[in-house]
């Protein structure tokens, strides 16, 4: 009779070693299956970050490649810009040999004759006398393609200073465009307004003052 309890509480002591040990198991794969999860979740996070990293890799690939070629359009366009500075200033040293040169050669001529025509005080309009002469002028002029002529406007020594100088370059310019306009060409004129002479206030020396002086040159030969 003493066996019966006794092999009750082995029964019942396996049963609950049975019961707790599945529990164990469970409780063992329930925290393995977490422990994966939480794994896949890191390892997903990682490759997220190191696809976010592969982008950025990319993108700044790309920006440094339009820098590159935003900087060789740059260079280019300054190489350009330079060659064509460089081709205007041989153009500017091309026509300032070329005026020059024409400058210094009206030295190569020799004085035939001088002549004034005379104007009114504060006047540039030609007077019945100074297109007289200046017809004489024009017909020597045609007559012989070799003479040349210079041109110098003078003022008298009233008023300011530039007024003077521009009514000097009017009364050049009057006697240029008749010359021009009855047949002689414009590259055999040479004209300057240089402003007031010095007089000594008088009537009769300012009066003489108000004229342009004309020079008819010839080449030498």
């Amino acid at each position: 009779m003493m066996r019966e309890p006794f092999r009750t509480i082995v029964l019942v002591a396996g049963l609950l070693l049975l019961v707790t040990g599945c529990a164990t198991k469970n409780w063992v794969q329930e925290l393995l299956g977490k422990k994966e999860a939480e794994t896949h979740q890191r390892f997903a996070t990682v490759e997220g970050r190191v696809s976010e990293g592969s982008q950025r890799v990319q993108k700044l690939e790309t920006s440094v490649g339009e820098i590159g070629q935003t900087a060789t359009s740059t260079r280019q366009r300054s190489e350009e810009a330079f060659g064509r500075a460089d081709a205007a200033y041989a153009r500017a040293e091309e026509v300032n040999g070329r005026v020059t040169r024409l400058w210094n050669s009206r030295n190569a001529r020799d004085l035939v004759e001088t002549l004034h025509v005379q104007f009114g005080f504060d006047r540039w309009d030609l007077s019945d006398a100074a297109q007289t002469a200046l017809l004489s002028l024009v017909k020597e002029l045609k007559e012989n393609p070799r003479l040349t002529v210079d041109l110098a406007g003078y003022t008298d020594s009233a008023g300011p200073r530039e007024y003077n100088v521009h009514l000097s370059q009017r009364r050049v310019e009057a006697v240029r465009r008749y010359l021009v306009e009855r047949g002689v060409e414009l590259p055999r004129i040479h004209s300057i307004g240089l402003g007031f002479l010095r007089d000594n206030g008088k009537p009769q020396e300012q009066e003489k003052n108000r004229r342009v002086t004309i020079k008819l040159m010839v080449a030498k030969e």
